[in-house]
């Protein structure tokens, strides 16, 4: 009998899953979105096989249930799904970054009769969509489970092999430890980013300067600012007890700053930025996290007509995909820095030996 894998969610990272399932298991892939365009664009790209007419019909025959929606969708579809007559056998998971809420309630409406994993890969994209879904971006990448603690290893190596094609690194984890290592490394700092963007904010309105050379680094410290408004209020408010803490801690440790600073000690203030250097650099620089990286691409170019285009042709004639284009720095007829950033960090690697190869000065940022 062929096996059946129902997708809630057809969007980067349920139709992300779906490809990297299809890689390696032989099974018919269902989806179901409430966005009925989405669920034909994922149709017509062949990321699903079918599209669910009825989301009963479907989830009761399934082999597999995928909820590839946000938190706080992901509640309201877990109601839905508890009402349904399905299969003893099914394994049903979620991508959600929080996991807390989540896991308490598959424990109150299935209490360990229905095999509930929660799921978080740890990767994404600057772009959306299912048209942007891409069978290799969870590869290499974390992939964290999260199962209850009365779920059996035979049940969790089951979801490893559906989700094989993946080619990530699966890390099992306690809800309570997941929740608190993305809050550090991932929820937390983009609260700071949109704090430093709200300050500059203010600040540019005593001073238009401030927006005119806030397109530098300061651009590049705030991207993850730029991510979906909606999105982040629920991820902070689903892991609201560890931000809070996180922010105790943040506020603390300005706090020392502001205080080295009055007092003037050089001493301190050195080794408080020496501290975070010798962390930072120790970091791993191809290693995937929590926080979509950036493969970015610096090139010197002369800033003349037709210059940026000569670059980008060049790149598609090889099929390499840019994510995006961003000019630094730019001086007419002198030489400026163009920034591009790639999906992967092959695609980077392939466009820099290209363009080295036609004498463009390329360097990675640091």
């Amino acid at each position: 009998m062929t096996r059946r894998v129902l997708l809630i969610g057809t969007g980067l990272i349920g139709g992300s899953i779906a490809l990297a399932i299809k890689k390696e298991a032989a099974a018919v892939i269902v989806g179901y979105d409430i966005n009925k365009e989405q669920l034909k664009k994922a149709r017509e790209l062949q990321v699903i096989d079918e599209a669910a007419s009825s989301l009963q019909e479907e989830a009761e025959k399934a082999n597999l249930i995928l909820l590839a929606s946000p938190v706080e969708q992901t509640l309201k579809l877990m109601k839905k799904l508890a009402s349904f007559n399905l299969r003893e056998d099914v394994i049903i998971s979620d991508v959600g970054s929080t996991k807390g809420d989540i896991m308490a309630q598959a424990n109150d409406l299935w209490k360990g009769n229905v095999t509930f994993i929660g799921g978080h890969p740890m990767a994404g994209s600057h772009k959306a969509g299912v048209e942007s879904a891409k069978a290799h971006l969870f590869e290499n990448a974390f992939y964290v489970l999260t199962p209850h603690s009365f779920t059996s290893f035979e049940k969790v190596e089951e979801l490893k092999r559906w989700l094989k094609g993946t080619n990530a690194h699966f890390l099992v984890l306690d809800t309570a430890e997941h929740d608190y290592i993305t809050g550090v490394i991932s929820h937390f700092p983009h609260v700071i980013a949109s704090g430093l963007v709200k300050l500059a904010k203010k600040h540019a309105g005593d001073n238009p300067l401030v927006s005119l050379l806030a397109a530098g680094g300061f651009r590049d410290i705030t991207r993850i600012a730029s991510s979906s408004p909606n999105m982040w209020k629920d991820i902070v408010k689903q892991n609201r007890h560890n931000v809070l803490q996180l922010l105790e801690e943040w506020i603390m440790e300005m706090r020392q700053v502001q205080n080295v600073l009055l007092n003037e000690d050089d001493r301190a203030l050195a080794r408080f930025f020496e501290d975070a250097k010798d962390y930072r650099d120790a970091l791993p620089v191809r290693a995937k996290g929590a926080i979509p990286a950036y493969y970015d691409l610096h090139v010197d170019v002369i800033d003349v007509p037709g210059a940026i285009a000569r670059i980008t042709t060049l790149l598609a004639e090889h099929e390499i995909s840019i994510v995006n284009l961003h000019i630094i720095e730019s001086r007419e007829g002198l030489l400026g820095v163009l920034r591009i950033s790639f999906q992967s960090d092959e695609d980077r690697l392939q466009a820099q030996t290209l363009l080295q190869h036609h004498e463009y000065k390329t360097y990675e940022a640091a």
